[in-house]
């Protein structure tokens, strides 16, 4: 007679949670799909941004946060960070360019566990995806080259924040209440970086930072 096994199937291994963070709809249903097709992937939540990055992140505990701060800029950075304090356990990678160095320096300085190029295959997102979920760094390499050339920037990560945030057309009210800040330290903030780039007005302010690629 036949005899049966004792040994237990083994439990198989729990899919990567992951939150896209992206504001364009028809991109971040794309990566959706994209995603959703690996066995051992799985999507918990997609979001344009903004201020319910947090709590949708507490709500579904993702392993993985994937955002675009090519699209959401200085709001998304904020959000990372904000994410990286609330959640350690929930890493990072960000979709950005290298045509934004800027944004690339101040990411790295929240600091994310991974970085891919927007103009990658998608393969490069999923090979990123499943490094960081082990517990590794990893940046493209056309990212950290971007970045390591606006390592010279004069201005505070919170300084670049606000000129960005001017730079998009946001008023020093408006900066204050996305960042969270009285509109006094808005003002004292874009002062400050004003005197030390040297620039009569914001704008010119602006177009020096855009220049050297620091925003």
């Amino acid at each position: 007679m036949a005899r049966c096994s004792n040994h237990k199937a083994s439990r198989a291994t729990d899919p990567i949670r992951v939150l896209l963070v992206i504001e364009m709809s028809l991109l971040r249903g794309a990566l959706a799909t994209v995603l959703s097709g690996e066995e051992d992937i799985e999507v918990v939540g997609g979001i344009a941004g903004g201020e319910r990055v947090v709590p949708t992140a507490i709500r579904h505990r993702p392993d993985i946060a994937v955002l675009d701060i090519d699209q959401g800029g200085s709001e998304v950075l904020t959000a990372a960070q904000t994410l990286h304090e609330r959640l350690p356990d929930c890493r990072i990678v960000v979709l950005a360019t290298a045509q934004r160095p800027g944004l690339v320096r101040r990411a790295l300085d929240v600091p994310v566990a991974g970085a891919v190029d927007k103009d990658a295959q998608p393969r490069r997102l999923l090979a990123t995806i499943r490094q960081v979920a082990k517990g590794k760094r990893t940046i493209d390499p056309a990212l950290a080259v971007a970045a390591i050339g606006v390592a010279g920037s004069p201005l505070t990560p919170r300084e670049l924040t606000v000129l960005d945030l001017a730079s998009g057309g946001a008023s020093p009210t408006e900066i204050a209440q996305r960042l969270f800040l009285s509109r006094g330290t808005v003002c004292n903030y874009l002062s400050r970086v004003m005197t030390k780039l040297e620039a009569r007005t914001r704008i010119d302010a602006i177009r020096i930072a855009a220049e050297a690629g620091w925003i």
